[in-house]
């Protein structure tokens, strides 16, 4: 009896995560990767070329909410200041040293990488991705959901389009394939070594490669902490020049 009650159980369970729609499955990605009120952490940035080679770096993040985030190198030397700063109402600053001045972002410029990185201005910005993308359900297999992801109308992206393989056990977005304008492979997010501490889980190892380059920036992240009370005064263009 107890066998069939459990038979049951289990079916209903599985129909009903069956039952989500591609915005509900996106949006509870987004409540998990923005789940804390704020976080910091520091992180060994390691670019690995085509033919292997590694270089270090070290930097700060700092992230308020979801449209908050200041990124910082501190190490090496010649590139220590350098930084980044995403505001709401996509706002966006970088900030080189050797300048000693702010430069806002404009729209036709974030498919740059920012410092050397395989990361974009756009990679980087501080945005949901309910906010900016349109999901479409492509399959479910054991372990992932699988979506299809499109700018929004009124949004803008280098990418044409996003396909982001989701956890099923807890939602969250293990790895994302980004699609050039002309529809070919561009660039693999891959994150590594998720695991939950406290009420939030996070990827310790966050892998970007991008595919036509050969070039790969790895980051491994320390020293962890959330909900810490960020004051907003560290989100700022004088804050980012400091």
């Amino acid at each position: 009896m107890w066998l069939i009650v459990l038979l049951i159980f289990s079916l209903l369970w599985n129909t009903s995560f069956a039952q989500l729609t591609a915005d509900e499955i996106l949006k509870k990605v987004d409540e998990v990767t923005y789940a804390p009120k704020d976080q910091f952490y520091k992180a060994k940035v390691i670019l690995i070329d085509k033919n292997g080679r590694e270089s270090y770096r070290e930097a700060l993040m700092y992230q308020k909410g979801t449209h908050k985030r200041l990124v910082k190198f501190t190490e090496p030397a010649d590139i220590r200041g350098i930084g980044f700063l995403s505001l709401p109402d996509d706002v966006n600053y970088v900030y080189l040293p050797a300048f000693k001045k702010s430069r806002r972002i404009a729209s036709h410029i974030k498919n740059q990488n920012f410092a050397g990185t395989d990361f974009t201005y756009e990679d980087m910005e501080a945005l949901t991705y309910s906010e900016k993308w349109k999901p479409e359900f492509l399959r479910k297999d054991e372990s992932h959901y699988v979506l299809n992801l499109t700018p929004r109308e009124g949004r803008t992206s280098d990418y044409s389009k996003l396909v982001m393989y989701v956890r099923t056990d807890n939602f969250y977005p293990e790895k994302i394939e980004y699609y050039d304008k002309a529809g070919n492979l561009y660039k693999i997010l891959t994150r590594r070594k998720i695991q939950k501490v406290g009420n939030y889980w996070v990827a310790f190892e966050t892998e970007m490669k991008d595919v036509k380059k050969n070039h790969t920036t790895r980051m491994v992240l320390d020293d962890i902490k959330f909900d810490t009370n960020l004051s907003d005064d560290i989100f700022t263009v004088r804050n980012l020049e400091r």
